[in-house]
C-alpha cells in the first residue's frame, strides 16, 4: 500500500514556557512523514521548499523511505516560515510571523509514480490546492483524509467546502468543528459536518484527547497525561501521520480499524511534543511506539466486576 502525503515542508520558530529555538525544520508534511513513516515506508509527498532548505533534513526523510520526486524546490526562492509564542496552558498561541514564501503560489506536481495510490493525506493548505491534488489524480484513492484551519473557514470558506464534499475523513480540532458547523455541540457539529460530504470525522481535542465519528458510532480516545509538554507545534499533523501510516500499512479501513489508528495517531503525538520540532520524531526505536500504544491500551482497559 502507498501513501501520498501533501503539506508545507517549512521552517519554525517557536516559543513555549519551556524555552525558544531559532529557526527550525517544521511544516505539516514533515510532521505526518516522519509520523507515517514508523508504520510503512512506501510513502510520497508533494510539497514545496527554497533553496534555503537544508539537504541535510532532506536526506533525513528520504532515508525514512519517503520518496521525495514530488517535492519542488526553487531556486532563489525561501521556504514557507512561521514563528509563534505560546501561552502558558500551552493549548493557546500567538502567531508572531508567517512568510508564506514559496508557498504563496504552490502549484502541486503529482509524479507519474504516484498516481495509483491508494491513501491520500491533505496537510493543512489552501482548499484549492487540496482540490487540485484530488482533481490531479487519475484514480481516486480509496481514502482520502484532510486537514484544514480556521484561517481557511475566515477566508475561503466556499474553496473550503468544496474541498470537505470531495474527501472521505476530515481531521480538524473542536474549535475548528464549532466554527465550521455554527453548533457548539460537538455531536451536532460531528453530524452537521458530515452531512457536508465526509463519511468520517475526527475531531482533535489537544491534551483532552481526539473524538472519531461514523454513522451512528463514535469513538473516543483520551490523550496521554505526560509530565512534560515542551512543544506541541505539529502533533496534530504528526497525529494524522500516525493515523494514516497504521490504516495504510494494515489496508483496512474499517470502523474498528480506525480505532486503532486513532491510538496509532495519539500515540506518536504523545511523542512529539516531548521536544522542540522533530526531534523527537526523527529517531524513535520499534519498541518506544509499542510501548507507548500499550500504555494507550492500558490507560482504558478496564473490567467491570459488578453491574449496577
Amino acid at each position: 500500500m502507498s501513501l501520498v502525503t501533501v503539506g508545507s515542508v517549512a521552517f519554525d520558530a517557536i516559543e513555549t514556557p519551556f524555552g525558544k529555538t531559532d529557526k527550525i525544520i517544521g511544516g505539516a508534511g514533515t510532521y505526518i512523514a516522519f509520523s507515517s513513516s514508523y508504520f510503512m515506508k512506501n510513502q510520497n509527498i508533494v510539497s514545496v521548499v527554497g533553496e534555503d532548505f537544508p539537504q541535510e533534513m532532506l536526506d533525513k526523510l528520504s532515508n525514512k523511505g519517503v520518496n521525495l520526486e514530488g517535492l519542488q524546490i526553487i531556486k532563489g526562492e525561501k521556504s514557507f516560515f512561521w514563528s509563534g509564542k505560546y501561552h502558558n496552558d500551552m493549548n493557546s498561541r500567538d502567531t508572531l510571523v508567517t512568510e508564506l514564501n514559496v508557498l504563496e503560489h504552490f502549484d502541486p506536481i503529482i509524479p507519474a509514480s504516484y498516481q495509483g495510490c491508494e491513501y491520500l493525506m491533505l496537510g493543512n493548505l489552501s482548499p484549492d490546492v487540496q482540490l487540485k491534488v484530488i482533481n490531479r489524480m487519475e484514480k481516486r484513492p480509496k481514502l482520502v483524509a484532510m486537514d484544514t484551519m480556521n484561517f481557511w473557514m475566515d477566508i475561503a470558506m466556499d474553496d473550503l467546502i468544496k474541498a470537505i464534499a470531495a474527501i472521505d475523513i476530515l481531521i480538524i480540532n473542536d474549535e475548528e468543528a464549532r466554527q465550521l458547523s455554527g453548533e457548539y455541540s460537538l455531536v451536532r457539529a460531528a453530524k452537521k459536518i458530515r452531512e457536508m460530504g465526509p463519511k468520517y470525522l475526527i475531531i482533535k481535542k489537544g491534551e483532552h484527547g481526539a473524538l472519531l465519528f461514523h454513522g451512528e458510532n463514535a469513538f473516543f480516545a483520551p490523550a496521554l497525561p505526560l509530565e512534560d509538554v515542551f512543544d506541541p507545534t505539529g502533533a496534530g499533523d504528526t497525529f494524522a501521520g500516525g493515523f494514516m501510516g497504521y490504516l495504510a500499512s494494515t489496508d483496512d479501513i474499517s470502523f474498528e480499524n480506525m480505532k486503532r489508528g486513532i491510538i496509532a495517531g495519539s500515540a506518536m503525538a504523545s511523542f512529539c511534543v516531548e521536544k522542540f520540532g522533530t526531534e523527537r520524531l526523527e529517531n524513535l526505536s520499534k519498541s518506544e511506539i509499542e510501548d507507548r500504544i500499550q500504555e494507550f491500551v492500558q490507560l482504558t482497559n478496564f473490567d467491570m466486576v459488578k453491574s449496577v
